[in-house]
């Protein structure tokens, strides 16, 4: 195997790495938002306030904040590393198509943009959204029976005490299918806010990495732009782009949890957005936007973020390496 071979194969290896450890970065760090989130969907009396005083008169409030931990940073950390290395392998191969088709060398900077932030290959606004959607179904569907556990964790509803009674009890009760759970209503959730999200982060960083340049001066290039610099403009980014698509894609999320919660009421995601519309307004579509666009600009950013500086940390380490033979 040539260096280049070697070095293709370490990187597309070193996506899912990166992706898995900021996976399990954010979920840890983020669980109680995820939890409470979770908490003022199961009901219609839940609020916020309610399910944080309730949390905090238990004789362990940390502990039931973080409750749930574990599945949820197996399906964060295993769901980032199969999203985020799926996404470099889509990304890079139509990169890589697409520059051969203009008779530009593949190989050369691996189709990234100069003096930028981003670690990954530029395409095109089509392209991008495209990537993320396929990316975000499959990883989802993949790790859709650890979610199903997950939010069950969350819920105080059930009273799991491990994975594994909580896997035994939902495939005595509900069978195989209980692990799929909402597959269909969390697809259309999440495929166009993954799709979005790639697509306004790789604009976002686009148009404030040109800010900082002229900034800086002419001339600047992708390797003397600063870490902190980039990592500061990759994680604005973020913040942007899981604000805009959180906001576009909200509805999804809104009639998802309310199929979740009373199936046979709504029977379908149609129905559902036809009854909330004619009962509560459009107004009900939104229901909590707030409290899920702050987790997701946060989880998103963060997560983003330290993907993309470990990568770029690994670039510069492999492109050293390679000086020395």
């Amino acid at each position: 195997m040539s260096n280049g071979q070697a070095k293709r194969s370490s990187s597309s290896a070193f996506h899912f790495v990166a992706g898995l450890g900021s996976g399990v970065l954010t979920a840890v760090l983020l669980q109680p938002a995820d939890l409470l989130k979770t908490r003022v969907q199961q009901s219609h009396a839940s609020t916020l306030f309610g399910t944080l005083r309730e949390i905090f008169s238990t004789p362990a409030p940390a502990r039931q904040l973080w409750r749930g931990t574990v599945p949820s940073a197996l399906r964060t950390g295993c769901g980032s590393a199969l999203y985020f290395g799926s996404l470099n392998i889509l990304r890079t191969s139509i990169a890589k198509a697409e520059a051969a088709a203009r008779g530009d060398d593949p190989s050369a900077h691996g189709g990234r943009a100069a003096a930028s932030s981003s670690s990954l290959p530029k395409l095109s606004n089509t392209a991008n959204l495209a990537t993320g959607a396929f990316a975000r179904t499959a990883a989802g569907f993949l790790m859709m029976p650890i979610t199903v556990i997950k939010v069950r964790y969350e819920s105080n509803l059930y009273n799991y005490r491990s994975l594994a009674t909580a896997s035994a009890d939902i495939l005595r009760t509900e069978g195989f299918r209980g692990f799929f759970a909402g597959f269909g209503a969390t697809a259309v959730r999440d495929a166009p806010y993954a799709g979005l999200y790639v697509l306004f982060y790789e604009q976002s960083k686009k148009r404030l990495g040109a800010l900082s340049t002229m900034s800086a001066g002419a001339g600047t290039s992708d390797r003397s732009m600063k870490i902190s610099t980039s990592a500061s403009i990759n994680f604005a980014s973020g913040v942007l782009a899981a604000g805009l698509a959180t906001a576009l894609t909200n509805p999804f999320d809104a009639i998802k949890t309310r199929l979740q919660l009373m199936p046979r009421r709504y029977g379908n995601m149609v129905r559902a957005a036809r009854m909330m519309l004619a009962e509560e307004g459009v107004r009900s579509l939104f229901d909590g936007l707030a409290l899920r666009m702050a987790r997701k600009a946060l989880s998103s950013a963060l997560a983003w973020t330290v993907y993309e500086e470990l990568i770029r940390r690994a670039e510069i380490r492999w492109a050293e390496e390679r000086k020395m033979f």
